[in-house]
């Protein structure tokens, strides 16, 4: 691809990276260019962004309705799963899983939540009562 060909489609990061691609210069020898990106990968990460905000709605209505706890909600609003908050909390997978129920999660001692606090940079009473905005 010539220099003159880089894709210099929008997207929802431009104001965060540009791409480096190769492409031939005038001479014919390769070097590097930046792109703001191209419409392909522009559509894909729309998609996925459109799919990280409906798990994050979805966890927010499951929170509400009391089937699953706050947990679900920040480990979706961070884009984390169960075995990142595993790794990061020093908790067994299938202690998050429990502590993903209401029930459990409503017994955890303080010591127990604020590891998730830490986690999920909130306080304790953040944690148990979050807000469902936005950002």
């Amino acid at each position: 691809m010539e220099k003159k060909d880089i894709p210099q489609d929008p997207s929802g990061l431009d104001d965060f990276t540009t791409d480096i691609c190769y492409a031939t210069d005038e001479s014919g020898k390769y070097t590097t260019v930046q792109s703001r990106g191209w419409e392909v990968k522009a559509t894909a990460l729309d998609v996925t962004w459109q799919d990280i905000d409906n798990r994050l709605i979805k966890a927010i209505d499951d929170v509400k309705s009391g089937k699953a706890s706050p947990i679900l909600f920040y480990m979706e609003k961070k884009i984390m799963d169960i075995g990142i908050v595993a790794s990061y909390t020093g908790y067994w997978k299938w202690q998050v899983k429990r502590h993903l129920k209401p029930n459990c999660f409503n017994k955890l001692s303080d010591n127990k939540l604020q590891k998730y606090a830490k986690l999920f940079e909130v306080n304790i009473n953040e944690l148990k009562n979050p807000i469902f905005n936005a950002d």
